[in-house]
């Protein structure tokens, strides 16, 4: 039986028809590599008490499994961020939902500091949209929001992903699935730094990898279709400066598709946007808080 240096064995933390909340735990560190307890509660027990998800945690940490770093907030000032430990990285590498995701592991509370502040607001930026479908009756849950997604753009390069969120809208009998990438930006960069994200992007859209060893004028169609039967909508969520601020980094990011030639061919075929995390937080993401890079009247992202 496989058993970690903590001494509790994967078979103890294996997948079960009742789920058990520790394996959820561990599953959603590993997923989304950090989260603090109020947010893992959202998360995986919406319904349910913090004590019960800070049970779940303490024994993991007791087992060696997980652990903390304090957050640096004076007003809360016993707020952690939890991470998986290398032994709880070891453990859940081979989960079904974690196959073909590179090893994630922070080996000290100094390291994990260093990457806690992009890394919870991007789960802050996942839990309205699991809110949100949760009250609409759609299908998006901590499984369906996958974090720092690579792919190549050519010449050796990578776009990473701050996520790529899937969603299903359920109306009835139908059934509508939405993807998208999610770039969250905390006012951390240039605005021209954040817009030319677009063109990254833009190259993704039109980048057509050459098979080994053919000739060059023989295409197998555009990388993406390996991964999505479309492309996927391209979501900037922004937060971390006053609003009018962020007014304008939107109007950046609007000025690249207007200007830039194959920003705008990828507009003309995914829809593009963009809204601020507070406000997706208090009128949630189906709600007319998005702008469209396309220009028009802010809307729901899923109706961009």
């Amino acid at each position: 039986m496989t058993r970690s240096s903590s001494g509790v064995s994967a078979a103890e933390l294996a997948p079960s028809p009742s789920e058990p909340l520790r394996l959820q735990v561990l599953t959603a560190l590993a997923l989304h590599r950090m989260a603090t307890t109020g947010q893992l509660l959202q998360m995986l027990r919406p319904t349910g008490s913090r004590q019960l998800v800070s049970r779940a945690l303490n024994k993991l940490r007791s087992a060696g499994l997980v652990d903390l770093t304090p957050l640096p907030d004076l007003d809360r000032p016993r707020t952690h961020a939890w991470y998986l430990t290398p032994d709880g990285v070891l453990l859940t590498r081979d989960h079904p939902l974690l196959r073909g995701r590179p090893p994630y592991p922070i080996t000290s509370a100094t390291a994990a500091s260093l990457k806690t502040p992009h890394t919870l607001t991007v789960v802050r930026s996942h839990l309205p949209f699991a809110a949100d479908a949760r009250r609409l009756g759609h299908e998006h849950g901590p499984w369906d929001w996958t974090p720092e997604v690579a792919h190549s753009i050519g010449e050796g390069e990578r776009l990473v992903a701050d996520a790529v969120l899937h969603y299903t809208v359920v109306d009835g009998e139908r059934r509508r699935k939405l993807r998208a990438f999610v770039e969250v930006d905390r006012t951390t960069m240039s605005s021209e730094r954040l817009a030319v994200k677009l063109i990254e992007y833009a190259r993704l859209f039109h980048y057509e990898a050459q098979p080994v060893g053919r000739r060059r004028s023989v295409s197998t169609g555009p990388a993406w279709l390996r991964w999505y039967p479309v492309f996927p909508r391209i979501l900037f969520v922004l937060t971390g400066a006053a609003r009018a601020r962020l007014d304008d980094r939107i109007s950046d990011l609007q000025a690249m598709v207007a200007h830039h030639p194959l920003v705008a061919a990828l507009a003309r075929e995914a829809p593009l946007g963009a809204a601020v995390l507070e406000d997706i937080e208090e009128h949630a993401p189906s709600g007319p808080v998005w702008v469209p890079l396309t220009g028009g009247e802010p809307r729901p992202w899923t109706d961009l």
